[in-house]
């Protein structure tokens, strides 16, 4: 009788291996990747997370928009407050009323265009000092720094004060150095808002000095290198190169600046003793004050914060939806 090779005895020893191999289900064998989760657990497990955030922000922010959407509907005033008369409902006649009101389109046009005049000053003056914070050095960048986040960490109370004695007609330094005598910045409406845009400009700034900062410091030095040997001017590399770049960055400073100016109510009130002469600065959100406390229409106050509300949500969703069609991750 023959004895079979060794090596032909390796080789069927060999395919009865693979043979094994391939016979053993997927996904088998010890510490396998694809060995499958418990059920449920992993999609859970994030949501339990953030239940107590949830929790914070339904208390926080849905109770309240809720109440105010709730307001808007209903008749309320003082007499309502006091118990003199019951609570009806209203449905949307507080809207209509508000809708049929010449001056509510007067103010809602004057926030409009004052809020992007602050957004686009902001991010200008905050984009700039970015860029001038990564040409000098450690002591100006320091002291540039800590200028900036004073100005941030100054409430705006105490800002809008300090802005009224600089342009005050007869004691402010600003008069004197521009040589306007006694000239009133408040007495007139676009000077009046020109100087409250520069105040707001002044504690916005920090916020997009800073992000921009810290994003212009994570781009790689050699692709700012590369387009400077390339003849790049510093517009065109911040155009070119780092402006796409931030992207991500420039969309959250931008949203955060277009809600903070939409609703500026505290330098208005305080700079233009509560909406200049005859309401000629009036903001929406110093206005729908003047509605709900002034005049004790509670109701109509809460419909002008739903209407902010609705329009800062489409405002952003659109942006959001723009820069998705981009291609943009957010």
């Amino acid at each position: 009788m023959s004895v079979p090779p060794s090596g032909s005895a390796g080789a069927v020893r060999g395919r009865a291996t693979v043979r094994r191999g391939l016979s053993r289900p997927r996904g088998a064998g010890r510490g396998s990747d694809t060995a499958p989760h418990p059920s449920g657990r992993g999609s859970r497990t994030p949501w339990l997370y953030l239940a107590p955030a949830l929790a914070v922000l339904g208390g926080l922010l849905v109770y309240p928009v809720y109440q105010l959407g709730l307001i808007s509907l209903l008749e309320y005033t003082q007499a309502q407050v006091s118990g003199g008369e019951p609570t009806t409902f209203q449905g949307f006649g507080n809207y209509t009323e508000l809708f049929a009101d010449g001056e509510f389109w007067r103010v809602l046009l004057a926030t409009v265009v004052f809020a992007a005049a602050c957004v686009v000053s902001t991010l200008a003056v905050g984009c700039a000092l970015a860029v001038l914070l990564t040409r000098v050095r450690a002591v100006p960048r320091l002291a540039l720094m800590l200028a900036g986040l004073g100005a941030w960490a100054t409430p705006a109370v105490t800002g809008s004060t300090v802005w009224l004695l600089l342009f005050d007609p007869d004691f402010g330094p600003v008069n004197r150095m521009l040589g306007l005598g006694d000239h009133s910045w408040t007495y007139g409406r676009y000077s009046a808002f020109l100087l409250v845009l520069l105040e707001v400009v002044w504690c916005s700034f920090p916020f997009v000095m800073v992000t921009v900062y810290a994003g212009i410091r994570a781009v790689p030095s050699e692709v700012l290198e590369a387009a400077a040997l390339d003849g790049a001017s510093q517009w065109r590399i911040w155009r070119s190169v780092l402006a796409p770049m931030l992207r991500p960055i420039l969309v959250v400073v931008t949203i955060q600046s277009v809600i903070w100016d939409f609703k500026v109510f505290t330098q208005i009130y305080v700079m233009t003793n509560g909406g200049g002469i005859a309401g000629q600065n009036l903001v929406l959100n110093v206005y729908a004050y003047q509605k709900a406390f002034a005049s004790s229409q509670y109701s109509l106050g809460s419909a002008i914060g739903v209407v902010m509300l609705l329009i800062l949500l489409v405002v952003t969703l659109v942006y959001l939806r723009l820069l998705r069609r981009q291609g943009e991750e957010l």
